[in-house]
């Protein structure tokens, strides 16, 4: 009966504040919340962040919250159960048991003969208490040898019946009371044990109820040191990881500072060299100033003389010092060079540009939220070649060593396959699919050769499996891929809520974050009430829903992405995911509308 209690009273635990339901509401995902729990969840929330607390579904408006009154009744049901089983009792209840008047002591106790002298025995057939004195009787007299004697009581009016006026020498175990003989009559029925016998086995009850009180303590102990050791460790992920990242910032602020001062350096050099030339132009244009200065003051002379013969003779002397006109040569910059040092720094900027854009706009770049410490050994073969874990510090330099260039990877075993253009070339790729039936979720039915998936209201009787889905409708196919180009096609027939992507085999099999695009090891699209959104990580991305029910995806596992198109009158892609793929991907497929049907294989491949 406890155990039944304890699971009704689980169910209906608020999990925001865990505790019984208060006014219980229900969103239209299902889940239940008190009222207030869920007001001041979303206090301050606008537009969109308006979501379950519980699976994370976003609400476009404000959801109208409506009591359920199915789950009231129930919760004032359990309470009325909980306020007449002891084990249960509200804590209040139980502090007014704790200070219950205890039985008076024991010198309280008078001689119900001479009401003077402290009672020595309680006879509980007489239902009287004597001292010494008046015990004699009891003590001498045969009459008086099957009288029961106890230690002075002085709660005997408790101990009487109130009906029968007897004493209460047996306890019903079904109706939870003390009663007479002449009561005992009336509950045959029950199971009706003597005070004694049944004092044992209550004591046996409470010493389970202990036990497992004790167990509680310790385990809710010990989840708290667990959460506490978490949150230690999720700290110190984060003051390494903003350690990192400072260290990589500042790099990259050197290599810009460095090809700053080195393009200046350079603008400099051209800027002297062409002062230099100016600087020698003006002092020849002063030489030949005061040449043309010293002429103009011979002319002046020789224009002075009266006398014929010497003007004539001293103008022969003047005209063999006629100079030159003065020349200016052409000095300027190479403008070749400068706009060599302009193009190279927009380059620059517009790299960093469209590098911060691409993170921005691929989530899964970034640091993960709930840390799970990649592991530092590096992949070995082709899959791992020329890549490392994201925040992987990198091997010390010594100083005054350049940079190694970042944007460039190791060179690979193979060449990298080109990136198919057309739907006829992505053919070239295809892969055919069928569904890992240790994988799929009971809702979900599997036929021609599990490569047709729908959805029954009738739990399917699979075996029990480790890696089956239970919380979500949901399956893995049977083919993982590690490296390479790999294309497959889907036909989606009805129903408003379905999804198709790609996941690692080590995604949850239960809970919420079990569902495709609500973790780290999964991406996908999914229609959703017939709006189509992009998932990774808990994160969406809405987009523009196409007018077609064949759908298309390629995974590059050496490239790192997983692209997904729409295949109808025109072949065009939806949306694609970047990734560093560091485990075995495998397609996979959720469903959840009844009338949601799914083909594997749409190209028909021949065997």
């Amino acid at each position: 009966m406890a155990t039944a209690l304890d699971e009704m009273a689980e169910e209906l635990t608020c999990s925001i504040c865990l505790s019984l339901f208060t006014s219980p509401v229900t969103l239209p995902c299902a889940h239940n919340f008190c009222h207030q729990c869920l007001d001041l969840t979303w206090k301050g929330a606008e537009g969109s962040s308006y979501s379950c607390p519980q699976c994370r579904d976003v609400f476009s408006s404000k959801p109208e919250l409506k009591k359920n009154t199915v789950l009231t009744n129930l919760v004032s049901q359990l309470r009325t159960v909980q306020m007449e089983d002891p084990d249960n009792l509200p804590e209040e209840e139980e502090e007014e048991l704790e200070h219950e008047p205890e039985t008076p002591d024991k010198g309280t106790v008078l001689c119900d003969s001479c009401r003077k002298m402290a009672a020595s025995k309680t006879c509980l057939t007489c239902m009287a208490s004597f001292c010494q004195e008046h015990l004699m009787p009891h003590l001498q007299s045969p009459a008086f040898l099957d009288h029961l004697l106890s230690q002075p009581l002085g709660d005997l009016k408790d101990r009487k019946c109130v009906e029968h006026n007897k004493l209460m020498d047996h306890f019903c175990w079904d109706h939870g009371q003390c009663v007479c003989c002449y009561c005992a009559l009336s509950h045959k029925a029950c199971k009706t044990y003597p005070l004694q016998e049944a004092k044992q086995q209550k004591e046996l009850h409470y010493m389970n109820v202990l036990k497992s009180m004790n167990q509680k303590i310790e385990k809710a102990t010990r989840t708290a040191e667990e959460v506490q050791n978490e949150q230690r460790q999720l700290l110190e992920i984060t003051r390494k990881k903003k350690q990192q990242l400072e260290d990589e910032y500042e790099e990259i602020k050197g290599l810009i500072d460095e090809e700053r001062r080195r393009s200046m350096a350079k603008i400099e050099e051209e800027e002297q060299k062409v002062t230099n030339k100016f600087n020698f132009t003006q002092s020849v244009l002063t030489k030949k100033r005061q040449e043309y200065e010293r002429m103009r003051s011979r002319v002046q002379s020789l224009l002075q003389e009266q006398d014929d013969l010497r003007f004539l003779k001293k103008a022969e002397r003047v005209k063999d010092l006629t100079s030159k006109q003065p020349f200016k040569p052409k000095t300027e910059f190479d403008d070749k060079l400068l706009q060599n040092i302009y193009r190279n720094a927009v380059c620059l900027k517009d790299l960093v540009k469209s590098q911060i854009g691409q993170m921005v706009e691929t989530p899964e770049w970034h640091s993960p939220h709930k840390e799970k410490v990649p592991s530092a050994e590096p992949r070995t073969g082709a899959e791992g070649a020329g890549k490392r874990s994201d925040f992987t510090p990198l091997p010390p330099r010594v100083k005054g060593e350049k940079p190694p260039i970042k944007n460039k990877a190791s060179p690979r075993p193979k060449p990298a396959a080109p990136i198919p253009e057309s739907r006829e070339q992505l053919l070239n790729y295809a892969k055919r699919l069928s569904a890992d039936p240790s994988t799929v979720h009971k809702k979900i039915v599997l036929s021609d050769s599990f490569t047709k998936l729908s959805i029954s209201d009738t739990p399917q009787p699979y075996p029990e499996c480790a890696q089956r889905f239970f919380s979500c409708s949901q399956l893995l196919c049977s083919q993982g891929f590690s490296q390479g180009l790999h294309y497959w096609e889907v036909i989606k027939e009805g129903g408003h809520f379905s999804g198709l992507g790609v996941a690692y085999n080590t995604i949850a099999r239960n809970g919420p974050e079990s569902r495709l695009g609500r973790n780290k090891v999964s991406w996908c699209i999914e229609w959703c009430n017939g709006k189509l959104q992009a998932w990774h990580d808990d994160k969406q991305t809405d987009l523009t829903t196409p007018n077609t029910s064949k759908y298309g995806v390629l995974l590059n596992c050496d490239q790192g992405f997983v692209s997904f198109y729409c295949i109808g009158k025109k072949f065009s892609e939806i949306y694609k995911f970047r990734a560093r793929f560091t485990e075995p991907v495998y397609p996979a497929f959720w469903m959840f509308s009844s009338k949601t049907v799914l083909s594997l294989n749409a190209f028909h491949l021949e065997p």
